[in-house]
C-alpha cells in the first residue's frame, strides 16, 4: 500500500519554464489549492492512518446530505472532489481537520514524483488504433481487410481462440500512474506544481501526486 505524502489536484495543461540559467523546460501544470484536510484516518478507530483531502468548493445543493453532515462536522465548505490518501502517522499528524495544505509543506523542486490520472476515453477502436497493429497489406487486390487485425486462432490445435487476444474494444478511461517525474517548481503562493512531462487525463481533469516510491537514490563511492 502506498503511503508516501501527496496531495490530490486538477490538470491545468501544458506550457514552458524557463530556468535561471536560460534552459526551457517542459511542464506540466497542476493546482492544488485550495487543498482541505476535510478528515482523517487513525489506527485506533479505523486500523490505519491516512489523510482526506477536499478540493474545488461546491454549493450545498450539489452534495448529498450524508456528505453535507460530514462537512459540517468537520466544520468547512462543501467540496466538489473529495479523495482519501494513505499516509504515515509523523505525516499526518502535522495537519487539522480543517487546515488548509501547502504545496511547500508536502513537496520541495527537484523532487521525483508518481502522478495518477484518468486516461481520456477513446471509445470503442479498433485493433490499429488500440493495439497499433500495421494493418492488411494495401496492395494486390485487397478489399475492406485494410483496417482488420488479420487470423485469431489456429485450424486444428488448439482449434480456439486463445484468451487475451488483442482485439477492437474499450479504449482509455482507465487509471494510468507516470512514476519518477520531477518537480521543476513549486509555487505555493498560487498553489501550482510545474512537472516535468505528461501527466495522464485530460485538461481539467483530477489527479494524484505523490513522493516517488520507485526511485533508486545513488550513493557515493
Amino acid at each position: 500500500m502506498n503511503t508516501q505524502p501527496g496531495v490530490i489536484g486538477e490538470k491545468i495543461g501544458f506550457t514552458q519554464y524557463f530556468t535561471p540559467d536560460g534552459t526551457v523546460k517542459r511542464v506540466c501544470v497542476v493546482k492544488a489549492a485550495p487543498l482541505v484536510v476535510v478528515g482523517k484516518r487513525t489506527v485506533e478507530k479505523d486500523g490505519y492512518t491516512a489523510l482526506i483531502y477536499g478540493f474545488d468548493d461546491v454549493k450545498e445543493k450539489h452534495v448529498t446530505k450524508p456528505e453535507m453532515g460530514a462537512f459540517k462536522k468537520a466544520n468547512v465548505a462543501p467540496k466538489r472532489v473529495v479523495r482519501e490518501l494513505r499516509c504515515e502517522a509523523e505525516f499526518a499528524a502535522k495537519f487539522e481537520i480543517g487546515a488548509t495544505v501547502k504545496l511547500d509543506e508536502v513537496f520541495t523542486e527537484g523532487q521525483f514524483i508518481d502522478a495518477q490520472g484518468v486516461t481520456r476515453g477513446r471509445g470503442f477502436t479498433g485493433v490499429m488504433r488500440r493495439w497499433n497493429f500495421a494493418g492488411g497489406v494495401q496492395t494486390h487486390g485487397t478489399h475492406e481487410y485494410r483496417r482488420h487485425g488479420g487470423s485469431i486462432g489456429t485450424n486444428m490445435t488448439p482449434g480456439r481462440t486463445l484468451p487475451n487476444l488483442k482485439m477492437g474494444g474499450q479504449y482509455g478511461n482507465e487509471t494510468v500512474s507516470v512514476l519518477n517525474l520531477k518537480i521543476a517548481r513549486v509555487d505555493a503562493e498560487k498553489g501550482l506544481l510545474l512537472i516535468e512531462g505528461g501527466i495522464p487525463g485530460s485538461k481539467s481533469g483530477i489527479v494524484t501526486v505523490r513522493h516517488a516510491v520507485k526511485k533508486r537514490i545513488k550513493r557515493g563511492g
